[in-house]
């Protein structure tokens, strides 16, 4: 399965939504799409997951590497979870003490 990645402006913030599964094949698209972002100064990020069917570690490098920019930079990453079994891969790494993730996107943009 490949991977979709698009974004768009919500006031003050960019949504970044992401479809399908993100794996060492997939995830260069993620990362494109974000360092493109991050340098065009759309640095207050809501990554929205909701629509991910699978990720694994290099996903989660993506991500992380995405945050520390961003945070270097004065913005945030927040992400957006709302399946068991995405989640289940955050917990296990212990990314949900330094992420902050919300069930939908609507509360990330609220925060």
């Amino acid at each position: 399965m490949d991977v979709s990645v698009t974004s768009r402006v919500d006031g003050d913030r960019t949504v970044v939504d992401v479809t399908g599964e993100i794996d060492v094949y997939t995830a260069p698209v993620l990362r494109e799409e974000l360092t493109g972002l991050i340098e065009r100064e759309h640095t207050d990020l809501v990554v929205n997951l909701t629509e991910v069917k699978f990720m694994d570690s290099t996903g989660l490098g993506v991500l992380v590497g995405a945050l520390k920019k961003v945070r270097t930079l004065g913005g945030d990453l927040r992400l957006v979870i709302n399946q068991e079994k995405i989640l289940k891969v955050f917990r296990i790494t212990a990314l949900t003490q330094v992420f902050t993730i919300h069930t939908t996107v609507d509360e990330a943009l609220a925060d």
